[in-house]
């Protein structure tokens, strides 16, 4: 009773188990690959921050609190969450208009978005809704993504040029940036600082993706500043970080923002699930694990909600700096402990490490994480191989882009669900043949080499046979009712079986029919 008893609890807290399965060998490696990891928790942290509108310090606080939650309810062992690019101009567009220009109120408002998301999350996880991430197709998922990178690239030039403006929303800021560096606003120590920030980053992910290349870039900038003393040249910097660790409280704001704050978290809520299964069940097969996803759900719902509550905002795993620690060694949850601890110590016994850090290299720090988020190569793939779904993506990307980050989730959303609906009306069919260079029966539409087998016709049809599909499977079944189709509605009519013959076999439909003809 007590064993049944205790594996309920680590199905809850699967922290327990991990403790409880944990090798004495995995404790060097593990405590490595945490030192490693802090490295780029801080500056990422606080450059995420900064792009959300929000004090750098608040992206510390954003990392702390949500590893040390993951660590204990989290499923997977060595998935690391934190805040997130995606996230950051979501995060903005939500605060921003409700007043979160005053540094003090938009901390509160971040917090109770990260609560409300945080809600959102623990009830899909309870309710077992995580099946809903699914809606968001692959080519409105990618879209959307390439229009928050952009967002991101263009709101984060007037910090990496050294001056500020004050348009909203991507035409509007791209405007305001042309417009100041014609006016002759640039700061060209911030300009080089950033720009050679952006360099050391992308070089050493090309050369050298071992080295972490942001915390050089970190060193760098830092050296600037004190070598040059580039903040006589106006370079602004981070400053001397809020003494202590965050504390516990409720964050406090009007009631009126709550329809508009909750509306941000329902689109913030479906993004981080989103990202998070699909990393979390990718680690799982990598390593041949197991993940449970409702936990997965309950354990990010939860770590945003903790974020919430401790001064930070909406978090979500993180595809960057999880592969550093498995490249680290990361064997379990304690990597992620340790680099909570270590930020923890930075804050308590030096919150002035950072003073010199400039605001040009978080800037440079940002972009070069939205840049990651482009793959120029996959969007000619689709536009190559499958024209429909290049149009979704093109429709999400310039949602995103035009119309805003909010209104850009929900046209995703409205997408997936017309791709969706589209797919299930007039589902995919091909005919097959054999490609010299590749394995097995290949679609002759996308390769047109393939060859066809004499005497056999291979067709697949890329849905199940259900109402929805009409054309197809509404013929299938005529044929083999007692009444069959007239010949005005296109359809071969097979001649009345007898009692004792067997029944025809059931014929495609017209569409497949001049399908089939046309391709062989």
């Amino acid at each position: 009773m007590s064993g049944r008893r205790a594996g309920g609890l680590e199905r809850w807290v699967p922290g327990l188990r991990t403790l409880r399965e944990y090798r004495r060998d995995w404790l060097g490696r593990d405590v490595v690959a945490g030192l490693v990891l802090t490295a780029l928790l801080v500056p990422v942290g606080m450059g995420y921050a900064q792009a959300a509108g929000l004090p750098p310090i608040t992206g510390l606080y954003a990392t702390i609190v949500p590893l040390v939650v993951y660590a204990v309810l989290g499923p997977s062992r060595v998935m690391v969450l934190g805040p997130d690019s995606s996230l950051a101009a979501v995060i903005a567009a939500v605060i921003l208009p409700l007043g979160g220009d005053d540094p003090e109120t938009a901390v509160a408002l971040a917090g109770a978005l990260a609560v409300l998301t945080g809600l959102v999350i623990l009830v899909a996880g309870l309710a077992r809704l995580g099946f809903v991430t699914e809606l968001l197709s692959r080519p409105v998922q990618t879209g959307y993504l390439y229009g928050i990178a952009v967002t991101i690239l263009v709101g984060q030039l007037p910090k990496l040029c050294g001056f500020s403006i004050e348009g909203r929303g991507l035409l509007t800021e791209a405007r305001d940036v042309v417009q100041g560096v014609a006016d002759g606003r640039v700061n060209r120590a911030a300009l080089a600082v950033g720009l050679t920030g952006i360099v050391v980053i992308l070089v050493l992910r090309r050369l050298w993706p071992r080295v972490p290349g942001v915390m050089v870039a970190v060193v760098v900038g830092i050296a600037a500043v004190a070598l040059f003393d580039l903040e006589a040249e106006g370079v602004q910097v981070v400053g001397v970080l809020p003494e202590g660790l965050p504390t516990l409280a409720l964050p406090s704001v009007d009631l009126a923002h709550l329809g508009a704050l909750f509306s941000g978290a329902l689109g913030i809520a479906l993004v981080a699930v989103a990202d998070t299964t699909v990393l979390s069940q990718s680690l799982a097969a990598q390593r041949d694990e197991r993940v449970d996803p409702d936990q997965e759900l309950r354990a990010l719902g939860a770590a945003n909600l903790a974020a919430g509550l401790f001064q930070g905002f909406a978090i979500s795993s993180s595809s960057s700096r999880t592969p550093v620690a498995v490249a680290a060694g990361a064997r379990s949850q304690l990597t992620p402990l340790v680099g909570a601890l270590t930020i923890a110590l930075l804050l308590v016994v030096a919150p002035g490490a950072l003073r010199d850090l400039p605001l040009p290299m978080l800037a440079a720090i940002v972009i070069t994480a939205a840049i990651g988020l482009i793959d120029v190569a996959a969007v000619r793939r689709l536009w190559r191989v499958r024209r429909s779904e290049f149009v979704l993506w093109l429709a999400a990307f310039l949602g995103v882009a035009l119309l805003g980050v909010l209104v850009g989730i929900f046209i995703a959303i409205l997408l997936s669900l017309a791709d969706f609906v589209r797919r299930a009306w007039r589902p995919h069919d091909a005919v097959l043949g054999r490609e010299d260079e590749l394995k097995g029966y290949h679609d002759i539409d996308r390769h047109p080499s393939a060859r066809l087998i004499p005497g056999l016709l291979l067709y697949r049809f890329d849905a199940p046979c259900s109402s929805p599909t009409p054309a197809t499977s509404g013929a299938g079944s005529a044929a083999w009712s007692p009444r069959p189709p007239s010949p005005s509605a296109g359809w071969w009519s097979p001649p009345s079986p007898s009692p004792t013959s067997t029944p025809p076999p059931p014929t495609p439909s017209t569409s497949c029919s001049r399908s089939c003809a046309r391709r062989a």
